[in-house]
């Protein structure tokens, strides 16, 4: 559990802490008739205050630790997929995916958000459902594509394709 989630439950608990010890409180006052029903009442709006705020920061606080807690998974998968790469050099896309525990359209979408960052420079045959890790320098020298020999052409930032087979080829 990261530190944002753990304050947040804190916080969370320790708002509803003083909320309880102040409705005891006036509850106790108004039971032994020292504190009338119009005290009680503004007693109890001037205990609100410091309730709500701890309360909603510490909800506000567990949910962006938990929104952190997914984006630093997705980090740490599309780690995962660059290391396995560029470790194996060429990865069949089913099997990257299993290995991952992730599906392959989840293996595609990486893939594409590593080229947008501008991390993975390498090329994917998708109807071969093979990716392959290769250095940048030797894509950009490029004109035939490896895989069936095709003319290939600029299709996106970062991305060349062959019109022929559909192998896609992604520049850092």
């Amino acid at each position: 559990m990261n530190n944002s989630r753990l304050s947040g439950i804190i916080l969370t608990v320790v708002g509803l802490g003083v909320a309880l010890i102040a409705g005891l409180w006036i509850a106790s006052q108004v039971a032994s008739e020292s504190l009338s029903s119009g005290g009680a009442i503004v007693g109890a709006g001037l205990a609100f205050i410091p309730v709500a705020l701890l309360v909603g920061f510490g909800l506000y606080m567990f949910v962006k630790g938990g929104q952190q807690a997914q984006e630093d998974s997705m980090m740490q998968k599309q780690r995962q997929l660059l290391d396995i790469l560029k470790s194996r050099g060429q990865v069949a896309v089913p099997d990257m995916a299993l290995e991952m525990r992730v599906s392959a359209d989840q293996v595609k979408d990486m893939v594409h958000q590593l080229v947008g960052l501008q991390v993975f420079s390498g090329y994917v045959n998708w109807d071969e459902g093979v990716l392959y890790s290769a250095d940048a320098r030797n894509l950009r020298e490029l004109d035939k594509c490896k895989n069936c020999g095709g003319e290939i052409k600029l299709v996106g930032k970062g991305v060349v394709a062959c019109k022929f087979c559909g192998t896609e080829y992604f520049l850092s």
